[in-house]
């Protein structure tokens, strides 16, 4: 479900760690997760670690990965109608409409796949994917200002959730 020439997605595979690693290898490429650098490894591990659900993504240009989205499936029958996710897109390729595809094609995963009822979203602001997520009809439905200190910044953590 793509109108980008060249971009493609699959599914992600446990053998594409190295490449999110390397999106994540500075401090600042942590920026607008809930990780900080310190915990990034056990981050990515669970991130990738989906994939054997067929729950992660992977966006392809021209066959070079350049985004990776995954779907946080539940655990628990009591809680499994719904699930948050991740996404990063490689810097060189932002502000292409790559995010907005693969947000789309998670939502689709979701709903399909999974048949999930709803799929959350925690943003720190100021966050990239803000726009996206509002375009795609999440709502906002809580925000908390000064949630988290970055340096000497402080920041919100807005919770948005799409219903299907």
């Amino acid at each position: 479900m793509s109108d980008i020439p060249g971009f493609d997605i699959r599914f992600s595979e446990l053998e594409d760690l190295p490449v999110l690693q390397s999106w994540l290898s500075t401090p600042e490429s942590c920026d607008p997760f809930p990780f900080g650098f310190a915990e990034r490894e056990d981050a990515l591990k669970n991130w990738i670690g989906f994939s054997k659900f067929r729950a992660s993504l992977m966006g392809t240009f021209e066959g070079a990965p350049c985004a990776v989205g995954t779907l946080f499936l539940m655990p628990y029958r009591k809680v499994a109608h719904h699930c948050s996710f991740y996404l990063i897109v490689d810097p060189e390729h932002r502000c292409q409409g790559i995010g907005t595809s693969m947000v789309r094609n998670l939502l689709h995963l979701a709903k399909t796949r999974f048949r999930l009822e709803s799929v959350h979203a925690e943003v720190y602001e100021p966050n990239p994917i803000l726009p996206i997520l509002k375009k795609l009809h999440f709502e906002e439905f809580a925000r908390q200002e000064n949630f988290v200190h970055i340096g000497t910044e402080k920041r919100a953590r807005v919770l948005l959730e799409h219903f299907f």
